[in-house]
């Protein structure tokens, strides 16, 4: 029993190779991602939508996410993390194929909602981090995962916006499926299978189901508002029946969880500081980052006077200085949390991000533009690499996959919201403009620029002060003399006794 202990002890080859493998696999979901904002307007002006209804092409992707990463979480816990990996990164290499190939807006929108099951990669990832990492360094790993949003966004945006620019958005697709399907082959031969497993837990597909359609009515009328009219009795009835619904989701859950039976939004898990203020915190988060490249988009890409007027290309360049902010400060807030604590890097994230909206508000030139877009990634990146480890370090093991699902299931809800509240603004506040010979197109005016940044700036302001609420998980530095058991090392040494 000593030798297999002893095998089962602390790999660090085999840590760092699921660290990069990982690592990849975010960053080329967010390449995929993000070489298609800048494409944004393009898009629009293919399929003859508005700015709000292209808004959609990001925001139904993320409602997808909502409801599948519960499911795909739990079903980690019961089937092996690495097997739902595998499975999903097959099925997103699929979607992917598919909406490059698009004949219409509505088959592009399916094919992005399937393709939305990306997003479970993240708290899959974050589950088989927490099992192989010695506590002691799970806080560097969680923070460079985080940075590889900034990387995947870093590489994307002038990459993505160059093929789109020359070739046309469908070839940023086509270029992205050999990356996907390459990773689909390392992760199955090179990832080992979790060692937590509970065989016997059943799935809430009908919570998750429920909330799901939940969100996307609350979606679909931020998309349709500016379209057919706020106060149109569509857009009030798809607002009402999604605010509705919310209502019988919780009750449902909080009977599912009664019962014995472990739901998707566990109300018991929920429950602790340490779980409810990350989810809370993770949620503006992911508003504020699909805002901000919204409404930046759209700046770069209006013309004079309420914007810059530039190529596809050039803003793709221009939202570079955001991407590398949030690739910088994860490994940076990485190497000092353990010495400054968790909770008051994740006060100070949301306030430097707030700050990078705050200037933006204030209609700068191109330059200072960029400049702030840098301090806004940099908040960003120092957020979710410290709030996500205020969760990590605080839940049970056995509870990993449902709180990390919970979280991404969160942090996805508020990014589905944020597209949409950018399209609606842009779209409720803007003028007609000729472009060419007589082209006529919606153009956002300088109050929208304004209300949108500075909506991001009361949210961060919120984040801040909620995660004060937070209790801290490291109390000082933990000596280099001493190595913390890992998830796997613990399960061998339970397996000996």
């Amino acid at each position: 029993m000593e030798k297999e202990i002893k095998a089962l002890d602390y790999d660090k080859a085999y840590t760092t190779r699921v660290m990069i493998i990982l690592a990849m696999l975010i960053m080329v979901v967010m390449y995929v991602e993000g070489m298609l904002t800048p494409s944004l307007p393009s898009i629009a002006r293919t399929f003859g939508v508005s700015i709000s209804q292209v808004s959609l092409v990001l925001s139904v992707y993320l409602v997808t996410g909502v409801g599948l990463s519960p499911i795909v979480g739990k079903l980690g816990d019961i089937y092996g993390k690495k097997k739902m990996l595998v499975i999903v990164l097959f099925i997103y290499a699929a979607a992917v194929v598919s909406t490059g190939f698009s004949p219409n807006f509505t088959y592009m929108l399916v094919s992005r909602g399937i393709q939305g099951i990306g997003l479970t990669v993240m708290p899959l990832g974050m589950s088989l981090v927490r099992e192989e990492f010695p506590r002691r360094l799970v806080p560097k790993a969680q923070a460079l995962l985080s940075a590889m949003f900034g990387a995947g966004f870093a590489i994307s945006l002038p990459l993505g916006s160059l093929v789109s620019n020359d070739l046309g958005w469908r070839y940023t697709y086509h270029t992205a499926f050999p990356f996907v399907f390459a990773l689909v082959i390392v992760s199955y031969f090179y990832i080992r299978e979790s060692s937590y497993r509970r065989p016997g837990t059943k799935v809430d597909y009908i919570g998750a189901g429920i909330f799901a359609v939940a969100l996307s009515l609350v979606v679909f009328g931020l998309s349709d508002g500016p379209v057919i009219g706020w106060a149109s009795p569509t857009v009030l009835a798809l607002f009402a029946a999604g605010v509705a619904l919310f209502i019988p989701t919780f009750l449902y859950e909080r009977k599912v969880s009664r019962k014995g039976l472990e739901a998707i939004i566990d109300m018991r898990l929920l429950s602790a500081r340490n779980v409810w203020v990350p989810n809370i915190v993770l949620a503006i988060s992911g508003f504020g980052m699909f805002l901000a490249l919204q409404a930046l988009t759209y700046r770069f890409e209006t013309p004079a006077p309420y914007g810059f007027g530039v190529s596809i290309l050039d803003t793709g360049l221009g939202l570079v200085p955001f991407a590398l902010g949030t690739l910088i400060f994860g490994p940076i807030t990485g190497s000092i949390i353990t010495k400054y604590g968790v909770k008051k890097m994740a006060i100070i994230g949301p306030l430097v991000s707030a700050a990078g909206f705050l200037l933006e508000a204030t209609n700068p030139a191109f330059d200072l533009t960029l400049a702030y877009g840098f301090i806004i990634g940099a908040g960003l990146s120092i957020m979710n690499a410290s709030v996500i480890n205020l969760l990590v370090l605080s839940v049970d093991p056995r509870d990993m996959g449902l709180a990390t699902s919970m979280n991404g299931t969160f942090r996805n809800l508020g990014s589905s919201i944020g597209a949409p509240v950018a399209g609606a603004v842009l779209s409720t506040y803007s003028v007609a403009a000729v472009l060419g010979s007589a082209f006529i197109i919606s153009t956002p005016t300088h109050f929208a620029f304004f209300l949108s940044f500075m909506i991001a700036v009361i949210a961060f302001l919120a984040s801040s002060v909620i995660v004060v609420f937070a209790r801290e998980v490291i109390k000082r530095p933990v000596p280099s003399t001493i190595v913390e058991p890992s998830v796997t090392e613990k399960v061998a040494e339970q397996a000996g006794s």
